[in-house]
């Protein structure tokens, strides 16, 4: 079976999600990569580099300089005349061009894959990740969407795969980029930071959620992250969000503060390795995924941690 994968890339680099999706797809045969985008063949020769690959197909294009799923669709939807398979990660890009291969090759997709078990055979997670779904696809190509936290990321060094210049379809005229608008940080990006601290909504507005999360992050050297409770009531910005409709994250400390735990929180983090809880109420949700709880006033017990660190 000939996998392709979609490369996440911003034209310079190649992303950290499409390691886990070469590892998912590994596992279903050959893998091929995309990279689709404008000036981007310094990403494809990064590309080359992963271990496990075997060809890298390269549409450099002004047409997909931005990624468009309306012209980045047509080109995959054409590559899959040579491919079983078509794995995307699971991120905002991922999730937005995916379904429409699928509605162009008119099949069904799978979504938010954990596990390969066979060759057409996976699991998923249903229900806010509180049961865990398989499924087998009696399509005769594949669309899948891999979420990163379940699989190792391949080696970014010890391939060497050829890189194959193709042609697609181009600008197909439905959308056109206007412009982005996107937060710069100088903290770890949220889904590859080995720490996170997250705030709820008892940390009551924004000013106080600067004042006690931002000091324990600086110390950790971690991410900040929020609850859609805390990004809703403004907060914090869209992207900090964690949760079903945020951010899918997986790392070594998680740290949830003021945060009760509802089921679209615990779905973007409760694979994290060590997870920590402070919060005042004994029977908040979060203490039941929780290593380590802490019952308490947020506003005392975390400007402690701070001074102690």
């Amino acid at each position: 079976m000939k996998t392709l994968v979609w490369v996440e890339h911003d034209n310079a680099e190649m992303k950290d999600a499409t390691l886990a999706a070469v590892t998912a797809a590994g596992k279903l045969g050959e893998v091929h990569l995309l990279v689709a985008g404008s000036g981007c063949r310094a990403v494809a020769e990064q590309a080359a580099k992963v271990a496990g690959v075997g060809k890298v197909h390269l549409a450099d294009n002004a047409a997909y300089e931005h990624a468009l799923a309306e012209n980045v669709a047509p080109l995959v939807a054409d590559l899959m005349g040579h491919h079983d398979a078509f794995v995307a990660p699971a991120t905002t890009t991922g999730k937005n061009v995916a379904p429409r291969v699928a509605a162009l090759l008119d099949v069904m997709q799978v979504s938010d894959i954990l596990s390969v078990e066979g060759p057409k055979t996976f699991t998923r997670p249903i229900y806010a990740g509180n049961a865990i779904a398989t499924v087998e696809s009696s399509d005769p190509k594949l669309v899948v969407t891999v979420r990163g936290t379940a699989f190792e990321k391949a080696a970014a060094e010890g391939g060497s795969a050829a890189i194959e210049d193709v042609a697609g379809p181009g600008d197909a005229g439905l959308s056109s980029f206007v412009s982005a608008e996107i937060a710069e940080s100088d903290r770890p990006e949220l889904t590859s930071a080995k720490v996170i601290v997250s705030g709820g909504r008892a940390l009551k507005d924004a000013a106080t959620f600067e004042e006690v999360i931002t000091p324990l992050a600086d110390k950790l050297g971690a991410g900040i992250g929020a609850s859609r409770a805390a990004v809703d009531a403004g907060y914090v910005p869209n992207d900090y969000q964690v949760g079903q409709t945020g951010k899918i994250v997986a790392p070594e400390v998680y740290i949830a503060i003021g945060i009760s735990g509802a089921i679209q929180h615990l779905a973007g983090m409760k694979d994290s390795k060590t997870i920590i809880a402070i919060n005042k109420d004994e029977d908040a949700p979060i203490f039941q995924v929780a290593d380590i709880g802490l019952v308490g006033d947020l506003f005392k017990i975390v400007p402690e941690l701070t001074q102690k660190l």
